[in-house]
């Protein structure tokens, strides 16, 4: 019986190395690519406004949501688009979204964004990156942008977010992160500020207080 048990230990290790091929094959049927397609963004665009002069007409609004999409090329001729939700994909790219200058409104939750940041676009107001894997907030310059939602990624510091890009910043959703400190928030019109649920290890409550703590 003693014999036997190196035996057993031996057998462990190939189910082990076998686990982690099939975690690679999950990792890889992750990335594997799937592009929005005309056929989707017909079903996803609604709203019809007027655009230009007023004498065209083009959708305004797309959802596009739990599509496995890893690629939103398409999107890039969309300019008139205003409101869009690819939230629940499996994106890692935005810069698509660079020359949708329109746009007021974006939601992009559950995706497998590591980064925030985008191409500058002048009347963004309102961004969701809920539940993604970004850790930092570098790269966020909307000048209009009013509500701003980073819940559940795995930011440490407040650092990079600019008073003087971000004057309009109202409504900062920071959430379920790993924040450390807030040193570096300066952003003088930001009314709520939510940090329920994160590491509190060196917040300074003076700097809170100066911004907003709600």
């Amino acid at each position: 019986m003693e014999g036997e048990e190196p035996g057993g230990d031996e057998d462990s290790l190939p189910e082990e190395g076998e686990e982690e091929e099939e975690e690679e094959e999950e990792e890889e049927q992750v990335l594997a690519p799937c592009p929005l397609t005309e056929e989707v963004l017909k079903e996803g665009l609604s709203l019809l406004c007027k655009t230009g002069n007023g004498l065209a007409h083009a959708y305004v609004k797309l959802e596009a949501k739990y599509k496995g999409l890893t690629d939103i090329s398409l999107l890039e001729c969309f300019i008139h688009l205003r409101y869009v939700d690819l939230s629940e994909n499996k994106l890692q790219d935005l810069s698509p979204l660079s020359g949708l200058t329109h746009l007021l409104w974006l939601k992009v939750d559950g995706n497998l964004l590591t980064s925030a940041c985008m191409q500058e676009l002048p009347y963004l107001q309102i961004i969701s990156f809920a539940h993604n894997h970004i850790k930092d907030m570098e790269g966020i310059t909307h000048p209009r942008l009013a509500n701003l939602s980073l819940k559940g990624n795995k930011i440490q510091t407040a650092l990079g977010l600019s008073h003087g890009q971000l004057f309009s910043l109202q409504i900062l959703e920071l959430r379920g992160n790993m924040l450390e400190s807030t040193a570096g928030l300066n952003l003088p019109k930001l009314k709520n500020l939510y940090l329920d649920g994160v590491q509190d290890k060196g917040l300074n409550l003076k700097e809170l207080n100066q911004i907003c703590m709600t």
